[in-house]
């Protein structure tokens, strides 16, 4: 019986696992040409696939290309036939579609990774799943079993063999269930003494969840969200949409998706909250109020009159109010973290929040450190990766002692894995984007950005961190709208967004703007490029003593910089029109030599 072919849908998804790969993250041309080929080949143009057309398309080869003297295209389809291969019988063993790049030809094609049951196909003591396989893409199927064993348990097991009697069966039966039972009690255990004991590695108790520790380890937790609907009418019922499809999008939560169940014991649930949605004070309002599970807490009330839930407003408004309390610097981090009830993961994304916000290389070794370790331990959270890879990252800008050696490839292995263990993960997507943005793949860090900001439209975060890409990338006119608006919707941003929105109103013309958000980098630890704008912005101002007093600080404190800022911006991947300006603004104030 023939298999229709695996959807589109599909096909792509795995692509972008495949891109996203360890395999394939040391080899840019690989990535380049598989990309090339899966996307031509779906939009229906495999019969341009051919020798010349690749030459020329993917490796920037002219028209006088001659396959018979340029074995390019040749050597580099070997290559990725390899890495597939490769990818397919260990990362991606578990992929539902499998790709391939037949010999002799350069049209890829697509199988479904069917479940295959060899006769005595077996589990190991109890593990049915690959060692390196995430819970969230390893269900527990036969698939992953891949030879006999004879008297050990199975999942989706054949039907038994005549020799084999049901007291056999009922001995595996009730030996299964006693070391269930046992790994309960063991885990009960851990999480009452780590309770009350409070360790670093604090385990939340969380009654109604111990049914799936076993796929979502304790020191993983993140809070639990839920919502409540309490009141009627279209504005209630779009207040209702928009907040489900935001709090869907972000990853520093579990969105339960359902109303919290009023008789479970509330005490056991001190990570968990409630968005309630209830009647305004005035006909056609609608209020929000973010409660404590556990408490009844209020953390947050806002009241959204007729106009601000009304259809084209009301995203907008619930994106400010998401900002303000999903993400790890929000109203629900904080309540946590002062209620010392927080598990690993909690405190290490509080902690880099921390840093983001006082950026030294003593808050960036802290959190670094707390992220490191929840590796360490064996988190299934791409969360984690992603932000240890952006950390790393500016221990590379910032030539912070700790991590030792850092690189920006070890920060790409990180961004990877990030990626790959959470494919609609937007942080993921946004480390990658500022890694190769550091890079100087400017194309890629633009795209990445977009999927980040696509993946959860309502963080703010994640539209900032586009408009900064854009910016960056030289794209100005784009990018500045855009995380402006960020900016002005949620005051409690990291100082990155300041220097964003300095740059793209500097390039813009706007010399107000761009002074007044350089004024918002005073409060920060001293960097070189920070202070390159609070000097730029105080001249803008005419506040010429402030601007001699900054003068002074940069030429004291970044010697280097002030002697050559061009070559600061250089290594940064500064568009060239911005560093032409920037440095120009500089010498005017002094700073820098004027060869």
């Amino acid at each position: 019986m023939e298999h229709a072919p695996p959807a589109a849908p599909a096909v792509r998804e795995t692509l972008e696992r495949l891109l996203a790969s360890e395999t394939f993250g040391r080899s840019e041309r690989a990535r380049r040409l598989l990309r090339y080929l899966v996307e031509r080949e779906q939009a229906g143009e495999a019969d341009r696939l051919k020798g010349v057309s690749i030459a020329m398309d993917v490796f920037g080869k002219d028209g006088d290309f001659d396959a018979s003297t340029d074995a390019v295209v040749r050597v580099q389809a070997g290559r990725l036939r390899e890495l597939l291969e490769q990818y397919f019988a260990n990362e991606g063993v578990a992929e539902p579609v499998r790709i391939a790049i037949p010999r002799g030809g350069y049209v890829p094609s697509y199988e479904l990774n069917a479940i295959r049951l060899p006769g005595g196909a077996r589990a190991a003591s109890g593990t049915i799943a690959r060692p390196d396989a995430s819970a969230d893409a390893a269900p527990a199927s036969a698939e992953y079993l891949d030879g006999p064993t004879p008297g050990e348990p199975m999942a989706l097991m054949a039907p038994a063999a005549p020799s084999r009697s049901l007291t056999w069966q009922l001995r595996f039966f009730w030996a299964a269930m006693v070391l269930v039972i046992a790994m309960l009690g063991v885990l009960i255990v851990r999480q009452s003494n780590a309770f009350l004991n409070g360790g670093d590695t604090t385990a939340t108790v969380e009654t109604a969840r111990l049914a799936g520790a076993a796929a979502q380890p304790a020191f993983d937790s993140l809070p639990l969200i839920y919502i409540a609907v309490k009141a009627d009418g279209a504005e209630a019922t779009r207040v209702a949409s928009s907040l489900r499809a935001g709090l869907a999008g972000f990853d520093t939560i579990d969105f339960i998706g359902r109303d919290a169940d009023s008789t479970r014991d509330q005490s056991a649930d001190p990570i968990s909250f409630v968005f309630e949605i209830v009647p305004g004070p005035a006909a056609g309002d609608v209020t929000v109020e973010l409660q404590s599970v556990a408490t009844g807490r209020v953390l947050l009330s806002r009241n959204l009159t007729s106009a601000e839930s009304a259809p084209g407003a009301v995203e907008s408004n619930i994106a400010s109010l998401l900002t303000s309390t999903v993400p790890a610097s929000g109203a629900i981090y904080s309540y946590i973290d002062q209620s010392d009830i927080r598990t690993s993961q909690i405190g290490c994304l509080v902690l880099d929040d921390r840093y983001y916000l006082d950026m030294s290389a003593q808050t960036h070794e802290i959190a670094y450190r707390c992220l490191e370790k929840l590796v360490g331990e064996g988190t299934k959270s791409s969360l984690v990766y992603a932000e240890l890879a952006s950390l790393h990252v500016e221990a590379v800008n910032s030539h912070y002692a700790y991590p030792p050696e850092a690189t920006l490839e070890k920060a790409m292995s990180l961004a990877h894995r990030a990626v790959q263990m959470g494919p609609t993960s937007p942080h993921a997507h946004r480390a990658l984007g500022y890694l190769n943005s550091r890079l100087g793949n400017t194309d890629e860090a633009i795209r990445l950005m977009r999927k980040a900001y696509e993946l959860n439209p309502y963080d703010l975060g994640m539209a900032a961190a586009y408009g900064y890409g854009l910016i960056f990338a030289g794209k100005y006119d784009e990018g500045t709208p855009i995380l402006g608006h960020a900016v002005e919707a949620f005051s409690g941003h990291p100082t990155w967004w300041d220097y964003g929105l300095f740059v793209g109103a500097f390039m813009q013309g706007d010399m107000k703007k761009a002074a007044i958000a350089s004024e918002s980098l005073r409060t920060t630890t001293s960097k070189s490029h920070y202070l390159a704008a609070r000097l730029i912005g105080a001249r803008i101002s005419g506040r010429d003593k402030l601007a001699g007093e900054i003068a002074n600080e940069l030429t004291a404190e970044f010697p280097n910089f002030a002697a050559n800022p061009r070559a600061t911006f250089v290594d940064r991947k500064y568009p060239g029109d911005l560093t032409d300006r920037l440095v120009q603004s500089l010498r005017a104030a002094g700073i820098g030599n004027p060869s």
